[in-house]
């Protein structure tokens, strides 16, 4: 079938897995050190089976008080694959230069 590929993005469980979206809202307060963030995340985030959606593009507020900054959104394969790779060792660098050069608000949502 050819359609494996188009059900495979709208969180088709695997097992009993339902596929997860991390979002995150990221004020960076040191651009040249969040720099090196950049470059380290997205090996981590791999690993653990993660994948960019959105990764900083541009973001405009539609309804509310949301206001935005750097906007990311990962997918990951399941809830619990995404807190795993949140605490993992491999992204705990990382993790430690976000914390040190932004200022974020993380939250994780289910696929349908």
């Amino acid at each position: 079938h050819h359609h494996a590929k188009t059900t495979n993005r709208t969180g088709i469980k695997k097992g009993n897995q339902m596929t997860a979206y991390v979002i995150v809202d990221i004020e960076v307060t040191d651009p040249e050190g969040y720099k090196e963030y950049v470059k380290l995340a997205p090996e981590a985030v791999k690993l653990y089976g993660g994948k960019y959606i959105a990764r900083g593009g541009h973001n405009e507020t539609l309804e509310g008080d949301w206001q935005a900054k750097r906007l990311v959104i990962l997918e990951f394969p399941s809830v619990e694959q995404a807190k795993t790779w949140l605490n993992s060792s491999e992204y705990a660098p990382a993790r430690k230069l976000r914390h040190r050069y932004a200022r974020t608000n993380m939250v994780v949502v289910e696929g349908v």
